[in-house]
């Protein structure tokens, strides 16, 4: 096999080394444009996880990074003049020419050709003339982009500007330090990539073991700051100097230096495909994660570590490209919504720089959401201790079984059952599944127990199965699933969530076909335009104002019958694409009256319901309203948006804000992953102040645990893992070992507050042989 290489960063020289090592008479060859001691950029940061593939696949390649690594345990986080420190994390760093020089060698020494100072030929003659192409040629891939028709690359540029320098001196962390300057806020993420070592002589040669100390440091800020401050009317080395002023207490007083360094944008690359015949991308020319996450390099060399297993373990080249994208492209997917989230966290950095410094610390040590609070605790459990008591977290309780209050009611711990569609009524009447469904899930110790949404109207519901309100029959029938829920589970709550369905409405079960219009009996669907939901759906009447007077009667009618059945919380839905959130989104609402247009005339019409059911709902009793924070579509309603719309229901006298997203239009793209909702709920807790509810594959109760204590919500809603385990709640206290007063187990089933027992897998294995 004949195999050409574009681009001699570490991805592709790991890759010509694992190839040729693995078969010798392989003809490999390594294009690199720039110099062998020509680099970008200082250190590198690899995990423990990337050096035991290193080590596995070649251990001469691992010994000699072994001798330079640098490694360290602990991150330190300095905000306004404090410094927290949180240890355990276990980094290994060494600069990038080292890197390269070491690759460099063993690629020679097994036969690899290297071509310095040479461009690479184009692709499509390479393809001709070689068995395998492989295109490690960075972020800025010309192969990527001469075939974007065939790998399919999309490409997002972000919000903040950053450059990479370097200091002659090691840190003792990783350190993150922010700077609240006069034109905005700005962060440094530092560390060490070298330091001397007793047992290392000075070298003379150029790139070889580095004989002094240095650290990393990159320098960060919003686009509106960088130029705020100037920044882009400095060249390379005024730029190093300023940024050395501002962070002169991390630096003692030294100076910056940079190498080509530039004030740059971070631009996330995804590609569809990573191979087209017998041409494949390897690392940053296929993706890019955010270097806050130190993934660059490490996925690169786990790339090469992949792709040259499955040239070895398949029989030929096509199914081994596709098992090595059918292998990567998981794992890769997962590491790039980490540093998404990383990034996003950094860019809206000036959110949380207001909160208590511990809590802060937390904040940005579990940005990624990979770092979890049980993680954290394994990792240094005096750090976590300390951010839980600034908390106000009582000793040995987690954050999620911390009582919060709204209004009259307290919840005795932070954990929702969110609002589930069960589409199991009788003419609206909830029944025996309703009574069974709702209390085993009281009895499961969640603080709050919501029903699934509650039509106002025969006209509201979404399918015939949907429950009601307008009835008094129906609201006899709540009664008495809140009277068991508040005599069978005293201290769980129990909210009613009032809606109706718009334009989604008169069609199948769920399980008969979600969205799909019934095949008889529909009814009349109302909206706030004339657009039908899908192309199969009936097009909906516009209201008029006359009939938006009338809705309004059926909301407060409701909210009186929900009052009189005892219900603790209600929550007005104004989400999803049903007849409120079809107001609020200028996709759904083309209205040209008083009740369209505008942001603010588009909220008119849900804030006079909100306002109509708040004067007739208990005020001792909490009123919530549940929003989509984006369509996840253009031209919809934006993150800005939501918080306008959060701070008009706040001032309505909404107790909290239910962040869920998207289900408006049927056309949506949403970026799905773990709690990716969050940050919606997040943005609008910090910029308004109103209390949210967190919704969105919240799965876990360390997931939980992370985001209350983080202040990123002050509630958790969860739907899936409540069908799953009525008792979630409860399993989740007996899993941490809690017993307080935050997760009480009903008297029945005390019994089983532990994790029943299993059959012993440490026990002593039988003696085989014996000794003399």
């Amino acid at each position: 096999m004949r195999v050409a290489v574009i681009g001699g960063g570490p991805g592709g020289l790991y890759a010509a080394a694992l190839l040729k090592r693995l078969d010798p008479a392989r003809e490999i060859t390594v294009w690199e444009r720039n110099a062998p001691d020509d680099t970008f950029g200082f250190g590198v940061v690899l995990s423990d996880e990337t050096l035991g593939g290193i080590e596995h696949a070649d251990p001469a390649v691992y010994q000699a990074l072994q001798r330079d690594f640098v490694r360290w345990d602990d991150i330190d986080i300095v905000h306004r003049g404090a410094r927290h420190t949180s240890g355990g994390h276990g980094f290994a760093a060494l600069g990038r020419r080292r890197l390269l020089e070491i690759l460099h060698e063993r690629c020679r020494s097994l036969g690899v050709e290297l071509r310095f100072r040479e461009q690479a030929p184009p692709t499509g003659d390479l393809a001709r003339t070689y068995d395998l192409v492989i295109a490690a040629d960075g972020a800025g891939s010309a192969t990527r982009e001469a075939w974007a028709d065939r790998f399919g690359p999309r490409i997002t540029a972000h919000r903040c500007r950053y450059i990479w320098l370097a200091a002659d001196f090691a840190l003792d962390a990783f350190r993150f330090e922010i700077a609240e300057t006069e034109h905005g806020v700005m962060q440094l993420h530092g560390y060490p990539y070298s330091r001397p070592s007793p047992d290392r002589r000075p070298s003379t040669r150029s790139g070889g073991p580095q004989d002094h100390s240095a650290s990393t440091v990159i320098v960060e800020m919003r686009e509106e700051v960088w130029r705020a401050a100037g920044f882009d009317e400095l060249d390379e080395q005024e730029s190093a100097a300023r940024c050395a002023k501002i962070f002169s207490d991390t630096l003692g007083g030294r100076p910056l230096r940079s190498n080509k360094s530039a004030w740059t944008t971070f631009r996330t690359v995804v590609t569809t495909h990573w191979s087209s015949g017998n041409v494949v991308l390897l690392g940053d020319a296929a993706h890019t994660a955010h270097f806050s996450i130190g993934s660059g390099t490490k996925l690169a060399v786990e790339d090469a570590l992949a792709l040259a297993a499955c040239l070895t373990e398949q029989p030929a080249l096509a199914p081994a490209l596709a098992a090595y994208e059918a292998e990567r492209k998981p794992v890769v997917a997962s590491t790039q919504r980490a540093a998404r989230a990383s990034l996003e966290w950094f860019e809206d950095l000036a959110l949380h720089r207001d909160q208590p410094p511990r809590q802060f610390a937390f904040n940005l040590l579990t940005r990624s959401r990979r770092v979890t609070h049980d993680n954290l605790r394994l990792r240094d459990a005096r750090f976590t201790d300390s951010v839980e008591r600034e908390f106000g977290c009582p000793p040995d309780t987690p954050p999620m079984f911390t009582p919060f209050r709204m209004r009259g009611l307290t919840l005795r711990n932070r954990v929702v059952v969110s609002p589930m569609d069960m589409y199991s009524a009788v003419d609206g009447v909830p029944g025996d599944f309703h009574l069974v469904h709702l209390g085993a899930r009281a009895l499961g110790g969640a603080g709050l127990v919501m029903t699934e949404m509650v039509c106002v109207s025969p006209e509201g519901r979404i399918t015939p199965g949907c429950a009601g309100l307008w009835t008094g029959r129906q609201a006899e029938a709540w009664r008495r699933i809140v009277g068991f829920v508040h005599r069978q589970a005293p201290g769980t709550a129990i909210g009613v969530q009032l809606g109706h369905s718009g334009r989604k409405g008169s069609t199948r079960l769920m399980w008969e076909g979600m969205d799909e219009p019934l095949p008889e009996g529909n009814w009349p669907l109302a909206a706030a335009s004339p657009l039908p939901y899908t192309p199969r759906s009936q097009t909906p009447r516009q209201l008029t104002r006359a009939q938006l007077t009338d809705l309004r009667g059926q909301f407060t009618e409701a909210a009186l019958r929900a009052a009189r059945a005892g219900f603790d919380l209600l929550e007005l839905h104004c989400a999803h694409g049903y007849l409120l959130s079809g107001f609020l989104s200028p996709l759904t609402n083309h209205r040209t009256d008083a009740y369209g247009g505008s942001l603010e005339r588009r909220m008119r019409f849900p804030l006079e319901v909100f306002d109509a059911v708040r004067a007739v709902w208990p005020e001792e009793r909490p009123m919530t309203v549940r929003i989509s924070a984006t369509d996840w579509a253009e031209g919809g309603t934006t993150a800005d948006d939501a918080v306008e719309i959060a701070r008009a229901f706040a001032a309505h006298g909404a107790d909290a804000v239910d962040v869920s997203t998207g289900q408006v239009v049927a056309g949506e793209q949403p970026e799905f992953g773990r709690s990716y909702q969050t940050p919606f709920a997040d943005r609008i807790r910090h910029e308004t102040g109103v209390p949210v509810i967190a919704v969105g594959a919240i799965s876990s109760w360390d997931d939980v645990n992370s985001l209350i204590l983080a202040g990123r919500t002050d509630l958790c809603a969860l739907g899936r893992p409540h069908l799953y385990d009525p008792h979630w709640t409860l399993h989740a206290a007996a899993e941490q070992g809690y017993t307080g007063p935050g997760a009480v187990w009903p008297e029945s089933y005390r019994a089983g507050s532990r994790r029943p027992q299993t059959g012993r897998l440490d026990a002593p294995r039988p003696r085989l042989a014996l000794d003399g």
